[in-house]
């Protein structure tokens, strides 16, 4: 624990920040738990660890729950009541200009920003300034290992066959002359998921037909799904991880039609969409191959140009990607200039979408996804299969 405080200090030290200040009361913030490689035990007052830049860390607990952070190493301090909780936390914070919190200006960065107004406030009243621990949470939160991309391969080989399957599935089904839903498809892609031990969290995937993937996080249920039928433009986006500790989520998103003669519009905002998740994935290759930094509000930048250029900007409404790791949405870098303006670096050992789409309401919905991985040494990869062209059903 000792060479992990020492490397989280080393890395507060180049941001020149004074301290990275830990806060939680009821688990509000379970970045923390694992930053700091904590047990997740009963937790019912607050509790605040203080990493400064240089020297020792310092805790501080209630007394109800004394031993509360006897894991980290570190002077602990104890308070019972609210006055000494206050009068503790100035002591604790002194000689600090600034540290920072998990915590985002105008709330920018929702993932990272959990710690509540009222603490922050309280902080700041110790003369204390608070900054963004957005980009230390990244680095340490949200980097993956070997083992972890591992698993991502992995899920992903599994993920690709089922996909493929599923687009089989339909044809399969229209040649018996069965009519399967929309909600059929995804609990039979829910079911492979459990045969082949990965797992979606309950938060299942996007199966829809037509006009329905207009809405970008349409949900089939058994109350609205439609059947398969020939001339339907379809779209699946599915997600999965191996069911196993510290495996990495695998996400995509393919589009197909069922039949041999697309309509031309379709293929044509099919193909404009294409162009727009290659611009973004070349435009991140280039800044590695070039050794320049790149920001996630850059990478949208590049995509979304692509289908304002082509007429169809009003239509792309959410931003280009977001960040992957054991939660399908993780605490890395978004590729997002629309929602929030993402100023966080893309650094090796992160992992993120690309998935432009086009939403016309009541008409069609089109999504191309894939999963890029930035290598420990700064090689831009994809794994698995990358549309290029629309799977005819």
């Amino acid at each position: 624990m000792e060479k992990h405080i020492a490397k989280i200090q080393k890395s507060i030290k180049e941001k020149g920040i004074d301290g990275w200040l830990f806060c939680d009361f009821h688990h509000r913030d379970m970045m923390a738990y694992k930053i700091l490689k904590l047990p997740i035990t009963f937790t019912s007052r607050r509790w605040f660890y203080l990493i400064p830049a240089e020297g020792t860390p310092k805790k501080l607990v209630s007394k109800v729950e004394s031993t509360k952070l006897n894991e980290l190493p570190g002077e602990k301090n104890t308070y019972l009541s609210w006055r000494e909780l206050h009068s503790s936390l100035k002591e604790l914070l002194k000689g600090m200009k600034t540290v920072a919190m998990q915590y985002s200006p105008m709330n920018n960065i929702p993932y990272v920003s959990v710690v509540d107004g009222g603490t922050i406030e309280l902080v700041k009243s110790t003369g204390v300034e608070v900054v963004s621990s957005a980009d230390l949470v990244q680095e340490f939160e949200a980097i993956i290992d070997e083992e972890g991309y591992k698993s991502h391969v992995e899920a992903g080989k599994i993920i690709q066959d089922i996909k493929d399957r599923a687009f089989k599935k339909i044809r399969e089904a229209l040649d018996k002359g069965e009519k399967l839903t929309e909600y059929q498809l995804q609990q039979w892609i829910v079911s492979e998921f459990h045969k082949n031990n990965l797992t979606c969290m309950d938060e299942h995937p996007i199966v829809g037909i037509n006009e329905h993937p207009s809405d970008p996080h349409f949900t089939p249920t058994p109350d609205n799904p439609y059947h398969f039928k020939e001339g339907d433009r379809v779209l699946i986006d599915l997600w999965a991880k191996l069911n196993k500790p510290g495996a990495i989520f695998y996400d995509i998103t393919w589009c197909g039609y069922v039949g041999k003669n697309p309509p031309e519009k379709y293929k044509k905002v099919f193909q404009i969409v294409m162009d727009a998740r290659d611009a973004a994935l070349n435009f991140v290759k280039e800044k590695f191959a070039k050794k320049e930094k790149v920001y996630g509000y850059q990478v949208d930048d590049a995509c979304r140009k692509v289908i304002e250029d082509a007429g169809y900007g009003q239509y792309f409404i959410h931003r280009t990607g977001h960040s992957i790791g054991e939660e399908v949405h993780g605490n890395g870098v978004n590729i997002d200039n629309l929602e929030t303006k993402d100023e966080r670096e893309l650094v090796p050992g992160i992992c993120f979408s690309i998935e432009p789409g086009i939403y016309i309401p009541g008409e069609i919905g089109v999504r191309s996804e894939i999963d890029v991985f930035i290598t420990l040494d700064g090689e831009v990869v994809v794994a698995g299969d990358i549309q290029k062209e629309l799977i005819l059903i």
